[in-house]
């Protein structure tokens, strides 16, 4: 199915603010407020509409420490600019707005339709503070003469959030108890709160605001209430669940929530897996790092284990890990040969998640269901703003982070192993967080979340909301190779793969990749592939955790709209 677009009113400017739309001529289409959004069927055109603010196939290529490619994006290339500030688009909260204006039905037969609109107006404002923090917060559709709205100072984002909880507690009231894998119900709705109210939350906290455990205890009680009440739990079907979650022809509601839907019989495609391979997309090493060995063990307890070739690194990990990354005897869904990890991704590791039949990976041939919400997601929702605000208990874990782990067998995590033995390497990671007697337990839950979120746009927007936007900055490391020569990087026993500064031989038959050409290692003959080492990323502090508020935007509002700190335009106004 694809999401279908009904625009009974052309959005007439990319701004909401600055709207030019005459509302008193008549659609072209003969149709108009009065004769319609007076019907089921009517209502439910107009609400589809709404579903094309959702994340698709993009958030895939989100780079952070994690995820890198030949494009890393705008942030971490530093090139936002108040004269090209995205994001600044207002059009999809017109819609919303319009349809709260012109509804003319009664609550019994309008119900799941106002649900949807209040869910996407909460969704659509959360993505804005979540981009450039305070903003202008609307109600109502703006027209010409709305001098004194078109020209509002921006609201305190805490105001603005505040409205966005409000509307989703009515989407939660309003919405369905169905499980409907494409229509947002009761448990979509407590699904977004938990992850607006943990954003704004560990916001505050790591930045020393107020309120910071008013929305910490707002996204423990929505996620406990989903929990409870909702009846999604952890999909475990197949000898590899997590890998078959993603690569899922149809998506089940076991545990996904919300999911885009393609099929090939109506001609709608996506090419996730033909971005990953042609954009030569990579995890990094210190994302490989974050997976614990199959006996719970942290990985920088093994002796060496920063100088491991690729098939000793990958062996005996978390069962997640090969079902994420390619790795010696990978077979692709349809495939009876094992496919070898022949560098194609920029650091060697390359991810596989989302990957299905190779007949999917040409651009805009796969059909698979891409989820945007599922279960796992409010688990560690859950689990995170409880260990935040210090209230976490083992029988928590047990009902969120250990739920996720039996899907492939992990052990348990234990609350007082966490807090008492903690990784160097998370710390390392997050130097930020929290010093408390629950830090242990903190960093283990973002390990988790880490690795069962990847790929799944929830990374950079991890990086910004603890304040760790400094780690942005290392190096993209990756696989180890202690020195020129012949590896096995399939594990069939034979060398497919030759790693060497000189000329490919005549005769060798297999992979080959020249160091200085095709790849950079760190120690010139030796070392891990240094992905993009003639790029230097810098951080401000200041400035960089918010994007530019647009220039163009504070000229047409008087100098009404303020500019975020460290950022400058030519506007003159402050």
């Amino acid at each position: 199915m694809k999401f279908f677009k009904y625009n009974l009113m052309s959005v007439c400017a990319a701004s909401l603010m600055f709207v030019s739309c005459d509302l008193t001529q008549e659609p072209e289409d003969t149709m108009s407020p009065d004769t319609y959004f007076k019907t089921a069927t009517q209502l439910g055109l107009w609400t589809q509409g709404y579903y094309d603010m959702l994340d698709s196939d993009g958030i895939v290529a989100t780079n952070a420490d994690d995820n890198v490619d030949n494009a890393l994006g705008e942030l971490m290339m530093g090139q936002r600019t108040a004269a090209s500030s995205s994001g600044w688009n207002w059009g999809a909260l017109r819609r919303v707005n319009y349809y709260f204006e012109h509804k003319a039905c009664d609550e019994s037969v309008s119900a799941p339709y106002d649900a949807e609109s209040y869910f996407f107006r909460a969704y659509f404002y959360f993505v804005k503070v979540r981009r450039f923090g305070d903003v202008p917060y609307y109600t109502q559709v703006l027209k010409d003469n709305d001098t004194e709205l078109l020209r509002k100072k921006r609201d305190d984002r805490g105001y603005v959030i505040d409205r966005v909880l409000e509307d989703l507690d009515e989407a939660y009231r309003l919405g369905t108890k169905s499980r409907d894998l494409v229509k947002v119900t009761k448990w979509t709705a407590l699904a977004l709160k938990s992850r607006v109210a943990l954003y704004e939350g560990t916001w505050r906290k790591y930045r020393g605001l107020p309120d910071a455990d008013k929305y910490l205890r707002a996204a423990a009680d929505a996620a406990e209430e989903f929990i409870s009440n909702s009846g999604y739990s952890i999909q475990k079907t197949g000898s590899e669940p997590y890998r078959n979650l993603f690569n899922a022809i149809d998506a089940t509601n076991t545990e996904v929530v919300l999911a885009r839907k393609y099929g090939n019989k109506a001609n709608v495609m996506h090419s996730i897996p033909f971005n990953i391979k042609n954009d030569r997309q990579g995890f990094t090493r210190r994302f490989m790092n974050h997976y614990l060995m199959a006996d719970g063990s942290f990985y920088s307890s093994v002796a060496d284990y920063d100088r491991k070739i690729f098939a000793d690194e990958v062996a005996g990990r978390d069962p997640r890990l090969s079902q994420t990354v390619l790795c010696p005897g990978y077979i692709q869904v349809g495939a009876t040969k094992v496919t070898a990890n022949d560098l194609t991704a920029i650091t060697g590791y390359q991810p596989i998640k989302y990957v299905g039949n190779a007949n999917y990976d040409g651009s805009k041939k796969a059909f698979t269901d891409l989820p945007l919400f599922r279960a796992a997601e409010v688990y560690l929702n859950f689990a995170e703003a409880k260990a935040e605000l210090g209230t976490l208990t083992q029988d928590d874990l047990d009902r969120s982070v250990n739920k996720i782990r039996d899907r492939v067998g992990m052990p348990h995590m234990s609350m007082v192993d966490a807090n008492s033995n903690i990784d160097p390497l998370m710390v390392d990671y997050y130097p930020n967080v929290t010093q408390s007697g629950n830090t242990g337990v903190i960093l283990e839950i973002r390990r988790e979340r880490t690795i069962e979120l990847c790929l799944e746009g929830f990374r950079q927007w991890d990086i910004l909301r603890w304040k760790e936007g400094a780690q942005l900055t290392r190096p993209f490391y990756g696989v180890y190779f202690p020195a020129e020569g012949e590896y096995d990087m399939d594990g069939d026993g034979k060398a497919d793969l030759l790693v060497s500064s000189a000329a490919k031989p005549a005769s060798w038959k297999g992979n080959y990749k020249q160091i200085g050409k095709d790849i950079t290692l760190t120690g010139g003959s030796e070392g891990m592939i240094h992905a993009l080492p003639n790029l230097a990323i810098e951080w401000n502090e200041e400035r960089d955790y918010l994007w530019p508020i647009p220039a163009s935007e504070r000229v047409l509002s008087g100098g009404a709209l303020s500019q975020n700190p460290g950022w400058t335009d030519t506007t003159n106004f402050d």
